[in-house]
Order: C-alpha cells, then sequence, then structure tokens
C-alpha cells in the first residue's frame, strides 16, 4: 500500500502592492490570487492556512489580506534592506505547500524569491500557476504559457508554488472578515542584503521620443511599396520664405496629429 503524504499545512506568501495610477500602498492582485487559491485547497482538504508576510507589521496595506479572507496574518518583521529568505524557510519549513505570486509589485521587486526560497529549503517548485491541486501527495498545475497554451504538470509534497496573475481565482473583499481578522507581529533573526551594497542607483533620464506618421495606405498599398523601387512621395520645398517652409512642415504635423496645437 503506497503510503502518501497528506495536505495539512498551506502557507500563503504575501507581500505589499501599489496602485499603478496614485502609488498608494494596496494588497498585490498576484499574492490575493494566491490566497484565494490556498483557501479553497484548504477547505477542500481540511487544511490549516498559515498567511505570512515579511516586512512592516503596521503597514495598513494588509488588512486589505484580511478582507480577502486571511483570518490571521503572521508579519516576520525586517526591513526592506534585509534578506528574508532565511527566516521565510525556517517558517515554511513544517508546511506541505507554499503558495506566492510570481513576484511583487515594487519598483527593486526581481521575482526570484520564490525560486531562492525553494532552493534554500530544498523543495520542488513549479511557476505560473493558473490553478493548483493537491490529489495522493502530489500538487497539479495548470502552467501558463505565452500564444494561450497551457501545460499541465505535478510536483510531489512539499513544494513551492509561484501562482500567475492570470490564475482562475476571483478573490471578494469582505468588510466583515477586515474587522474579525488580526496581524500578529514576531520578531525573527534576518541578514542583511550584501548584493543591495554593490547596487548603483542614478535618477533615470527620460529619452527623446521620435515623431513617426502613421501609415494610412492600404496593406495592397504597403506590400507595393515594399516591393518596388519607385519613390514613396512626399513634399520638396525650395522656393518661399522661411516662415512660408515652417507653414508647410506645420501643416505636415497637424494633418498627421503629431502635434495638437
Amino acid at each position: 500500500m503506497n503510503s502518501y503524504r497528506r495536505l495539512e499545512t498551506i502557507a500563503v506568501l504575501v507581500s505589499i502592492g501599489r496602485n499603478p495610477v496614485s502609488g498608494v500602498p494596496r494588497y498585490s492582485r498576484n499574492d490575493a490570487a494566491a490566497l484565494d487559491i490556498g483557501r479553497a485547497l484548504a477547505a477542500e482538504h481540511g487544511a490549516r492556512l498559515d498567511v505570512i508576510h515579511a516586512g512592516d507589521p503596521g503597514n495598513p496595506a494588509l488588512a486589505d489580506y484580511l478582507a480577502l479572507g486571511a483570518a490571521e496574518i503572521e508579519v516576520l518583521e525586517c526591513a526592506d534592506s534585509d534578506d528574508a529568505i532565511a527566516a521565510l524557510a525556517a517558517r515554511v519549513r513544517g508546511c506541505d505547500l507554499v503558495l506566492t505570486g510570481t513576484r511583487a509589485e515594487g519598483a527593486y521587486d526581481s521575482g526570484m524569491l520564490p525560486y531562492r526560497l525553494a532552493t534554500s529549503l530544498g523543495w520542488r517548485f513549479a511557476g505560473a500557476a493558473v490553478d493548483v491541486g493537491v490529489e495522493a501527495g502530489r500538487a497539479t498545475l495548470r502552467q501558463f504559457l505565452p500564444k494561450g497554451l497551457r501545460r499541465r504538470v505535478d510536483a510531489a509534497l512539499p513544494a513551492v508554488v509561484a501562482v500567475h496573475p492570470l490564475a482562475n481565482a476571483a478573490p471578494r473583499y469582505a468588510y466583515a472578515r477586515l474587522r474579525a481578522g488580526a496581524v500578529r507581529a514576531g520578531r525573527v533573526t534576518v541578514d542583511a542584503l550584501t548584493e543591495a551594497a554593490q547596487w548603483t542607483k542614478r535618477t533615470a533620464t527620460r529619452q527623446p521620443v521620435k515623431l513617426a506618421a502613421t501609415d494610412k495606405r492600404s496593406g495592397h498599398a504597403r506590400m507595393l511599396s515594399a516591393t518596388t523601387t519607385e519613390s514613396r512621395g512626399g513634399n520638396v520645398v525650395i522656393e518661399g520664405s522661411s516662415v512660408e517652409k515652417a507653414q508647410v512642415i506645420l501643416a505636415y504635423l497637424r494633418e498627421h496629429r503629431l502635434i495638437d496645437y
């Protein structure tokens, strides 16, 4: 008789996202999908669900995850300049399945945390999951592939699974759950991120945008132009004053909507 590992404990790692317009901190939509999948698996298998965040326990955006269904959020307190991999690995080592988003929404987030966590634990890793199930001690999932393709893969438990932003999940926000939930902070020993000392920061410079007129010709006309050597047309203004020549250029820019004045 085969002995399968039961799904008893699920850990969902959540991060702080940002509104793409205002930049205000909020929940990460990718991590919210992972939380929704974790809640469904916990209800199906009667497993315990642990929601874990590494960062500032006072961040008000964490309350959004309570409204999305987390009964409690455990925060491993650390700074942005700390390497939280060791602390996260020690915390989730006894779990059967770890769910994360594909990457966080900060400016310097690389998306390497799920890979580094799986390497530190020595567990199997599967990424870009659009749905996750557990059967006979194995996590079965469909992976997102380009051009609308999907691929069915499975991994033996324990495993780390990164959920794709287009996962089959529909998190629902409920204010009553926000009031009932709690955020619990815990101090852990973390190491400084040594790689950060080697980074160089500088102000980004905006590159000039090249103006190009929209080609209004039909596909057949563009094909003929590409296969023949005849002139593509245009106006050459030789006579006239500099003001008249400038008026011709200005009319061309307005005609092709390259300027709006």
